[in-house]
């Protein structure tokens, strides 16, 4: 996932019995030793420190940029299962560009090399025509040094990576591609709100977003420790903002709830028992629970949310913390539909002046059975 040192699909389906709730096929365990993502995520005795140099070229709407705003031009990848890339899904649905920007999904498990277009017929993207999204990267840097990581943006024309610089990718949706975004579609980075956004958005990267993975990939107790003490506190935090206001900026969502809903809905069927982030669940949290199902009921959130593939990645992937790899059952993800009360509580309405996205197109559509309602 974005920031890994990895980023691919194992490559050899396993036919395997199909659950209600965990129906799609496991990957078979057969990536060779110098592939494998073991001692890939986890020092000894050390804190995990996540790798932020991206490639941070930019789309502008300048026809005499590097990479102008072009319909069509460029094709979004990324995956369900990365908290990172299902932010450019949200935002990319919220504002109407699914006709503008095309997406491509890898699956949702990888070894060191790279993603892969395994849920693709043939192995390979339809547009892009290849396999591996590194062979994007190499492309455009053929010696690239780092991981390749998603969300990831493509020039369709010459088939190079763009950019990979998350941050900055959902920002660029809302200024650069104003010009395409869907009448009614939210101002989700509103200019008189920045200068208390910004230090807010920072504050869920490093202590929230970031924080879940410094647990679960500290290589000390005393790094673990430390790194759990930080993301409680940060979710206390977070949870007492949203006990006097429905959404974290006021009465309508913006960027910043697009990025804490990504860890959140992650949080009670990963990040609780996988990365031992094991203080409260989501659940447990009465403002901060009540906020995300308010979220995931919103149109452009929940439906973008794939819970089975999120599983399958963060136990398959991280074998050094998973070595089993075996997928959990749980939990129960009904209550992620029960009602949430914020809106009578609150008023205001998740997009303000504007209007809800329509439904997805049939490419973007989550499988039924991988939602909160297969559990109903």
């Amino acid at each position: 996932m974005n920031g890994d040192p990895l980023a691919a699909a194992r490559d050899t389906p396993e036919a395997a019995p199909e659950s209600p709730h965990h129906p799609s096929q496991r990957q078979e365990d057969t990536v060779d030793a110098e592939h494998d993502t073991k001692r890939s995520y986890v020092t000894q005795g050390q804190e995990f420190n996540r790798d932020t140099n991206y490639i941070t070229d930019r789309i502008l709407d300048d026809p005499q940029a590097k990479w102008p705003v072009e319909v069509g031009r460029y094709r979004l990848i990324a995956a369900r299962a990365c908290p990172w890339a299902n932010r450019t899904m949200i935002a990319r649905r919220l504002l109407g560009l699914e006709e503008a920007i095309s997406i491509g999904m890898p699956g949702p498990t990888h070894d060191k090399r790279s993603w892969t277009f395994d849920l693709d017929p043939d192995g390979r993207d339809p547009v892009l025509g290849i396999e591996r999204l590194q062979q994007a990267y190499f492309a455009r840097f053929p010696d690239y040094p780092r991981g390749i990581t998603v969300p990831a943006i493509v020039d369709v024309r010459s088939g190079q990576v763009v950019t990979n610089d998350y941050n900055q990718i959902t920002l660029d949706f809302s200024s650069q591609w104003r010009r395409f975004q869907r009448e009614g579609a939210p101002d989700l980075y509103p200019e008189a709100l920045r200068a208390e956004m910004d230090p807010l958005i920072k504050l869920i990267f490093t202590e929230v977003n970031n924080g879940v993975y410094r647990c679960g990939f500290a290589g000390s107790q005393e790094a673990y420790e430390k790194a759990y003490d930080r993301l409680f506190t940060a979710l206390d935090t977070l949870e007492a903002r949203l006990a006097d206001r429905r959404f974290l900026m006021g009465d309508a969502i913006t960027e910043v709830d697009i990025r804490l809903f990504t860890t959140l809905v992650r949080f009670d069927p990963v990040y609780y028992s996988h990365f031992k982030c094991n203080r409260n669940r989501l659940s447990d949290f009465e403002n901060l629970w009540g906020y995300a199902r308010d979220l995931y009921q919103t149109p452009g959130f929940g439906d973008t949310v794939d819970f089975v593939q999120i599983k399958e990645h963060y136990y398959i992937v991280h074998t050094d913390i998973n070595p089993t790899q075996i997928v959990p059952v749980g939990p129960d993800l009904s209550g992620w539909l029960s009602p949430h009360g914020r809106d009578e509580r609150f008023g205001g309405s998740p997009f303000g002046a504007g209007t809800p996205p329509e439904a997805p197109l049939p490419h973007d559509t989550v499988d039924p059975a991988h939602t909160a309602a297969a559990w109903t």
